[in-house]
């Protein structure tokens, strides 16, 4: 849809709800024109748009903060975005040594820095530890209850956390001071081998973010193990990886492929350029749980029963497409779109639109959708995930 089409009555400042071709109307009423101006497509959707089909869009701004004197943390889940069933996020900042304290999950963890450098920990089932600093673009994965912590370098840090259930809340973990804080100290007493005088101080209750000291150099912290590391590191440079680059942007893959330790989550970083786009595809393996990082954006999301909707995207934006459903994402800003693509899989998969027709017999597809020579010319046997519009400029 050409956004020209966004036509306002009376005031330029004022979008209303109706198109060049006489469909719609002025909206007079009461209405929250800040929401209406930030979601074009859903004021006056594309003329294809139809049928039903639940909210896949939600932002991390319209959740609720929890603020602790060491950061802050919100979360989106299914209370938030009910359809988004198979994954939840939750967006996490730390002070400068500001602690996520040592705790486990029933979930696994995956994380991508944004900004600034932590100081990440963990031990496994064989007492094989791994201790180590990323920064941004680094990605991080915990399996399901394994021990760990997070906590800020001097710089401070923000980053997301994705866990392999829609459900979780990141409150309701296991943590070490809410288990000091709840079992009798002769037990602690008996477990540790010291007095009951040694857990005088312990806390009252789950600490789960607390402010301490910037740590020392790592080299200062290490802490070998007689069972030495963990075998598959929990750390993944994704940013280091050389990404695939299209026409329209770049991509880069890290499932259990390149990041072995992966098994329940993949993900892909995406860029797409001014004039680009997702191309249009499907999901083979799971739902598609997203985050975007930059640039303003538009998705539409196909179903069955000629079905679809469309939904705008900013930085901070959690959308969800849900199994084998057809979509695309077009740039609509003047900068780079960048976003992350999440599924509860151990590998990556999408479906080709383009190179599905391209490998099916020509006659075939010519007949399905009365496909001209110049389409027929023109699909391509490689995929192309990041397509641009003819005639736009290379970035």
């Amino acid at each position: 849809m050409n956004r020209s089409n966004l036509r306002p009555s009376g005031s330029q400042d004022i979008p209303q709800p109706e198109r060049a071709d006489g469909a719609g109307g002025p909206d007079l009423g009461p209405r929250d024109v800040i929401r209406d101006l930030e979601n074009p497509d859903l004021l006056v959707p594309p003329p294809t748009d139809a049928g039903t089909m639940p909210n896949l869009v939600f932002s991390f701004s319209d959740a609720h903060m929890q603020l602790n004197r060491g950061g802050w943390s919100r979360e989106v889940t299914v209370r938030e975005l009910p359809v988004a069933t198979t994954l939840a996020g939750v967006n996490m900042s730390l002070k400068p040594g500001g602690v996520r304290e040592l705790h486990w999950h029933q979930q696994a963890e995956w994380a991508y820095m944004l900004l600034g450098r932590a100081r990440i920990t963990a031990v496994d089932q064989d007492g094989r530890n791994f201790i180590a600093d990323v920064g941004p673009g680094d990605l991080w994965y915990f399996p399901p209850g394994i021990p760990h912590s997070i906590q800020g370098l001097a710089e401070g840090c923000e980053f997301l956390l994705v866990f392999d259930d829609g459900a979780f809340s990141d409150i309701n973990t296991f943590s070490i001071s809410d288990w000091f804080a709840h079992t009798p100290p002769e037990v602690l007493s008996a477990n540790f081998g010291v007095p009951e005088s040694a857990f005088a101080d312990i806390p009252k209750g789950q600490k789960y973010i607390y402010q301490d000291r910037v740590p020392a150099p790592l080299a200062e912290q290490a802490v070998p193990s007689p069972q030495g590391t963990v075998p598959r590191t929990f750390a993944h440079r994704l940013l280091a990886q050389e990404p695939q680059r299209f026409p329209g942007g770049t991509v880069r893959i890290a499932d259990s492929a390149n990041f072995p330790v992966a098994t329940r989550i993949a993900a892909a970083l995406v860029e797409i350029v001014p004039g680009g786009m997702r191309e249009l595809h499907w999901h083979p393996n799971n739902d598609e749980w997203q985050y975007y990082l930059t640039g303003k954006a538009r998705m539409t999301a196909f179903a069955t029963q000629g079905t679809a909707r469309t939904f705008d995207c900013r930085a901070g934006t959690v959308g969800y497409v849900p199994f084998a459903f057809g979509h695309y994402i077009q740039n609509t800003g003047d900068e780079s779109v960048w976003f992350l693509e999440m599924f509860k899989s151990d590998r990556f998969a999408d479906v080709s639109l383009n190179q599905w027709m391209a490998l099916t017999p020509a006659e075939l597809v010519r007949s399905n959708v009365n496909a001209s020579e110049e389409l027929m010319s023109a699909l391509r046997k490689q995929k192309w995930p990041v397509v641009k519009y003819p005639g736009t400029p290379a970035p």
